[in-house]
């Protein structure tokens, strides 16, 4: 890693939609085996909700990744 460079704030950003993306997609997919009580339950909203944070949040560390950050000195 570069001594004295900055990060992007989008970088972790990203860690935290990709963080937050797997436990809710997680729980989605644990609500497959044990559905919930509630009315709405078959729309899996968990699931699409996961995976779109998940999809969202890798675009951002992959897009601001610290490997493609331009170095100043060039």
């Amino acid at each position: 890693m570069k001594s004295g460079g900055s990060l992007s704030i989008w970088f972790f950003i990203g860690l935290s939609l990709v963080v937050n993306g797997v436990l809710i997609f997680g729980a989605g997919i644990y609500e497959l085996s044990h559905p919930p009580e509630y009315v709405l339950h078959q729309l899996h909203a968990s699931i699409w909700w996961g995976a779109l944070l998940l999809a969202a949040g890798a675009f951002y560390c992959i897009r601001f990744a610290p490997s493609r950050m331009k170095d100043p000195s060039r």
